[in-house]
């Protein structure tokens, strides 16, 4: 009891439990000053970031729409240059004197130009097949050749031959010659895309040439008469030359000299028409 009643005792226990108390209440204290520091660091750090991100969102879709609209742009040019060549091409294929076939790989007709369509006497042969557009067609320099098996040769790349003339029956018994150049046309790959075919009439360059030969048949003819003419009266003239007077020998070396010279006047004649003929056959 007197332990408990002593003065000493109660001061140090009194001091001992303020000291614990002060420590509880600085913990206390720092731990509410920490919480307070780290929730206003938080809130600093968020709205730096919140107002940092519309901004750079911002700048990101304004970029993107920068992009898009320049992409539209180049879009719309390209489209405005393509339509533009189209155009271009297609006006120069509709206005060539020659007839102009644009045939895809499976072999119909996509496009035909005005002079197309009156040399195969069509009024529209877009759509139709080749083995149709021309079923009685011949290749001229192949006895028994079919036409349409030489554009089935050029699409498959088969042959080399692209240039040839073939005979064509038009749509009212209407025989003609056609002159065809076929062109293949690839895209960028490699691959084809159709097989562009030039048509030009030959009809009259060929009823020409068929004239020219009669007619050199024919002038052979009278030449090869003429000859004869001038082989009997060289054969006279000798006669009349051992048999005659002097002054008949005279006049029949003159008649010799001269179908002599007319002989070979005559050959030179014959030789440039079989020059002419194997050059035209």
């Amino acid at each position: 009891m007197r332990l408990l009643t002593n003065p000493i005792l109660i001061r140090m226990s009194a001091v001992f439990l303020l000291a614990i108390l002060a420590f509880i209440v600085a913990v206390i204290a720092m731990r509410l000053l920490r919480k307070r520091i780290f929730e206003e660091s938080r809130i600093e750090d968020g709205s730096g970031a919140a107002g940092a991100l519309p901004m750079q969102a911002c700048a990101v879709i304004q970029q993107l729409k920068q992009q898009k609209f320049e992409l539209q742009a180049e879009q719309q040019q390209e489209r405005r240059r393509t339509k533009a060549s189209a155009h271009i091409t297609a006006s120069i294929i509709a206005n060539l004197p020659c007839g102009m076939l644009f045939v895809t790989p499976n072999g119909l007709v996509r496009q035909a130009n005005a002079a197309a369509r009156q040399l195969l006497g069509f009024a529209s042969p877009l759509g139709m097949s080749i083995s149709e557009l021309f079923r009685d067609a011949t290749v001229a320099t192949e006895a028994g050749s079919k036409l349409t098996a030489a554009f089935e040769a050029a699409i498959q790349r088969t042959s080399r031959v692209n240039h040839f003339a073939a005979h064509y029956l038009a749509p009212g018994d209407n025989q003609r010659t056609l002159n065809l150049t076929l062109i293949p046309i690839d895209d960028a790959s490699g691959e084809m895309l159709g097989l562009a075919a030039a048509i030009s009439d030959d009809s009259a360059i060929t009823e020409l040439r068929d004239a020219q030969l009669v007619h050199a048949e024919l002038s052979a003819e009278m030449v090869l008469e003429l000859r004869a003419s001038l082989a009997a009266i060289r054969d006279w003239a000798q006669r009349m030359s051992a048999t005659g007077s002097e002054t008949n020998q005279e006049l029949a070396a003159d008649v010799t000299a001269e179908t002599e010279r007319l002989n070979r006047v005559v050959g030179g004649f014959l030789l440039g028409n079989a020059r002419a003929r194997a050059a035209q056959a």
